[in-house]
């Protein structure tokens, strides 16, 4: 496929057909993926793959705590797991929460699920004494996720990043067995869509992005 078709027609794929995801293809999607930049080049990257299906109940599970509370503050309004703005909901409120079974099939459904963790000991957290959320460190493992979803897509399959299970971090890296000093960034159920979308719906250039400061004007307004 051309790049730009690629990148236009990778959409989050969470409803999978039975096909297998084979090891020699996972490998070359892999393979490809690996040329993602990361900070100083210290490519600090661990993919697990995961097709156990004791392992794969264990991760509906680690999800079900992240996804929960998403639920409930959503439908109350709230932008969920915000830091800006705090959630008003009691522990009870999320604790009642149902999360419907859409929101974990994939991990049971896909023929294989690829967890990203990424090395805190070589990433450069530029942002770690702001006030605020660090978002930097994800540019060191990010970029890796992403070429493996475009790869996929290359190759006729496709995934979704998922990272409601990053709640319940401990117990997932206990589960995979990952040493200390490890970080979760990603979980993603990959296969062959069931469907496969032509047309994906995204705010146009000028909606975005501007010249020279935050108000500017918008590229490409006449």
């Amino acid at each position: 496929m051309e790049l730009y078709d690629v990148m236009r027609t990778t959409h989050a794929v969470r409803d999978f057909t039975d096909d297998p995801l084979p090891d020699d293809v996972l490998a070359r999607i892999l393979d490809n993926a690996r040329f993602a930049p990361s900070g100083g080049n210290r490519q600090g990257a661990h993919v697990v793959v995961v097709r156990s299906e004791e392992t794969r109940e264990r991760l509906v599970e680690l999800t079900a705590t992240g996804a929960r509370r998403y639920l409930a503050q959503q439908r109350a309004g709230e932008s969920p797991w915000n830091t800006v703005h705090p959630t008003a909901l009691t522990a009870e409120q999320i604790a009642e929460t149902r999360v419907p079974r859409g929101m974990t099939e994939p991990l049971r459904t896909a023929p294989v699920v690829l967890v990203f963790l990424v090395d805190l000991a070589v990433v450069a957290s530029l942002d770690s004494e702001l006030d605020r959320v660090g978002v930097v460190s994800g540019g060191s493992i990010y970029p890796l996720v992403w070429n493996t979803l475009l790869a996929a897509r290359n190759e006729g399959f496709g995934g979704v990043i998922t990272t409601m299970a990053v709640a319940e971090e401990p117990a997932l890296l206990d589960l995979l067995g990952a040493p200390e000093g490890y970080a979760v960034a990603a979980v993603v159920p990959m296969g062959r869509p069931v469907k496969q979308l032509t047309r994906l719906r995204r705010q146009a250039v000028e909606e975005f992005v501007t010249l020279e400061s935050f108000d500017g004007t918008p590229l490409g307004d006449d």
